[in-house]
């Protein structure tokens, strides 16, 4: 007999502190400001065996250390139509408009996504959890719903199905 289960996932260090803009437009963007994020998983599964579908803390540890590493940097995109992005020795520019701004490298996080919203976010971390298609098969993962919040009453849900049956 096999049972669908939803397995939660939330940790306290599934967090991270990060400095963004948010790009509206080629002329507009927010100022740079920081949120103090969180990320949640629900991932569907199934299980037949031992009342357990698999050692879930597998996904819970890609999570955090996907979270500790954009923790304290200031996240780029660098997939954007309107920002381009450049090193310059101990340097990144980044020009948008008629601007360069200009940072420490060792304070960015460059991240192959067109912006650094909610929406960019929880696309960014589910395509990580989605690299390991074997793995998402041996545990008969069904579906993920990847949430990132920004504050406690704002938050964004990326969701996969599995639809190959």
């Amino acid at each position: 007999m096999q049972n669908d289960v939803v397995i939660e996932l939330q940790h306290t260090d599934m967090k991270f502190a990060a400095a963004h803009f948010t790009i509206f437009s080629k002329e507009s963007r927010e100022n740079l400001h920081g949120h103090n994020f969180t990320v949640k998983a629900e991932i569907t599964t199934s299980y037949s065996e031992n009342d357990m579908a698999f050692d879930y803390g597998i996904y819970k540890q890609k999570l955090i250390q996907l979270c500790s590493a954009l923790d304290e940097y200031l996240l780029l995109p660098t997939k954007s139509k309107f920002l381009r992005v450049e090193a310059d020795g101990d340097k990144v520019n980044a020009y948008f408009a008629k601007e360069k701004l200009t940072f420490l490298q060792r304070d960015i996080c460059l991240l192959a996504i067109e912006n650094i919203t909610a929406e960019g976010l929880a696309h960014y971390f589910l395509g990580k959890l989605l690299e390991d298609k074997a793995e998402l098969n041996k545990h008969k993962v069904t579906k993920i719903s990847l949430n990132v919040a920004t504050s406690p009453n704002q938050s964004v849900t990326a969701e996969w199905e599995n639809t190959s049956g």
